[in-house]
């Protein structure tokens, strides 16, 4: 009778912690990564900047409640919430109310909204890059100042126009970015408080008064994004000169871009970038609309790197290239006339010890292009997220760049042929066969029985 007893109080108390263990569960989240490269955890960058963040985070994702997309993007932040405890997620069904969503620029399915720090970035990928950048980026002490050249043309970072820069200057703004008009005919010198200096496509060639002080402000150690255009008589010859750079003659053309379907060849589209920081982990593809190619005068005073660079079937045309509504004519490569062959530079960041005893590296970028952050151009492929990676190294953000997720060393499997056709054979031959025969061997044998 008392085993019977003990007996049931052991299973007795086993169900009670059973069920101990059960409630605790749902009070306490126990979590442990043990994938090889710890894939299933932030990394330890993102781990320090959460811990660095003073105040709460909020994360307003527009997802639709049908599907698995909510919780993806609540796993997936789930891993930020349990370093930073203070970080919410809300979502908000889109379909709900159209207009409003698309007042706030909603375009897609799970985008999302990152506020901090009475400032907020919009994301429409889901990444530990994108996330941890994003809130890098809303983390800044204080709003970094970019200065855009007027008075002779420019592009304007606040503008309307096709040309202009508008919405790629209120993207600026909601990174942390104030872009700001300066008129050097009414400045004696450009101020130091500038963090960048931008020259968008004068449409009047600058005097030399203006050329000297931007060429002073390059001496004192500003850093400056120069966009460049075919036949543009901006007057920056000095300038060039101080960079260590020449233009070339024509436009560029580029025969790679009808694999994407591109019939324009003056359209260079880039799916592949050399290497440097700024497009690191850039795997989209960019479109750059009549762009022209840059070259590197040696001795350079500067440490020059191309970062835009052209396949090897473009070249630079010095000829008439037909426009919409012109008979198409035959465009060919001519060494002859002074074209230049692919690859070709589009695009070169350059960097220098500082002048400045306040800065340690000088940048400039220069592109051939100003056309790419336009109005008309933000939305292809990814030429916003060039734009926004070339204003962060500018800028010496580069942990927002640098930010990256761990990725499995075994992922794929490099078979020879021979081996490949070996298994093929096994999958698709020995293997069936096998199961038949052990089927009919079966069969036979529940037959004598």
């Amino acid at each position: 009778m008392s085993t019977r007893l003990t007996n049931l109080f052991h299973a007795l108390l086993l169900i009670a912690l059973a069920l101990l263990i059960g409630f605790l569960s749902t009070r306490h989240g126990f979590v442990q990564d043990w994938s090889r490269t710890q894939r299933a955890s932030l990394g330890p960058a993102s781990v320090e900047l959460l811990k660095s963040l003073k105040g709460p985070v909020e994360i307003i994702s527009y997802a639709r409640p049908q599907g698995e997309l909510r919780k993806t993007i609540g796993d997936f932040l789930a891993r930020y919430s349990r370093i930073k405890p203070d970080l919410s997620l809300r979502f908000v069904d889109p379909d709900a109310d159209p207009n409003a969503m698309r007042a706030a620029g909603v375009q897609i399915n799970g985008e999302m909204d990152v506020r901090y720090n009475s400032r907020s970035e919009r994301l429409r990928s889901l990444s530990e890059t994108d996330v941890s950048s994003a809130l890098l980026r809303l983390s800044r002490a204080r709003e970094s100042l970019v200065g855009f050249l007027e008075g002779e043309g420019e592009r304007k970072p606040d503008g309307v126009a096709n040309a202009d820069l508008g919405q790629f200057g209120d993207a600026l703004k909601q990174r942390g970015i104030r872009p700001v008009n300066v008129a050097l005919s009414t400045l004696e010198t450009i101020p130091d408080n500038l963090d960048l200096l931008v020259i968008a496509n004068p449409r009047v060639a600058l005097d030399a008064a203006s050329v000297g002080k931007v060429d002073e402000y390059l001496q004192r150690g500003g850093n400056l994004l120069w966009l460049l255009e075919a036949g543009e008589k901006n007057g920056l010859d000095r300038l060039a000169q101080a960079l260590s750079i020449r233009v070339l003659d024509g436009i560029v053309v580029d025969g790679a871009g009808q694999a994407l379907g591109i019939d324009d060849p003056s359209m260079v589209a880039l799916s592949a970038y050399p290497e440097h920081a700024i497009v690191k982990g850039l795997d989209l593809s960019t479109l750059l609309p009549q762009p022209v190619a840059l070259a590197q005068i040696t001795p350079p005073d500067w440490s020059i790197t191309p970062f835009l660079q052209t396949s090897k079937l473009s070249w630079t045309e010095t000829g008439h290239i037909p426009q919409a509504g012109e008979a198409e004519g035959s465009i060919r490569f001519d060494g002859d006339t002074g074209e230049f062959s692919g690859p070709l530079d589009i695009g070169l960041a350059l960097t220098r010890l500082s002048p400045s005893p306040a800065k340690t590296e000088q940048r400039v970028v220069v592109i051939g292009d100003g056309d790419f952050i336009s109005n008309s151009f933000i939305g292809n492929g990814g030429n916003r997220d060039l734009g926004t990676r070339i204003f962060d190294w500018l800028l010496a953000d580069d942990a927002l760049i640098t930010i990256a997720e761990p990725v499995a060393t075994d992922r794929t499997i490099a078979l020879s042929g021979p081996a490949l056709s070996v298994l093929s054979f096994a999958f698709l031959l020995v293997l069936p066969l096998l199961l038949a025969a052990s089927g009919l061997w079966i069969w036979r044998r529940r037959r004598k029985r």
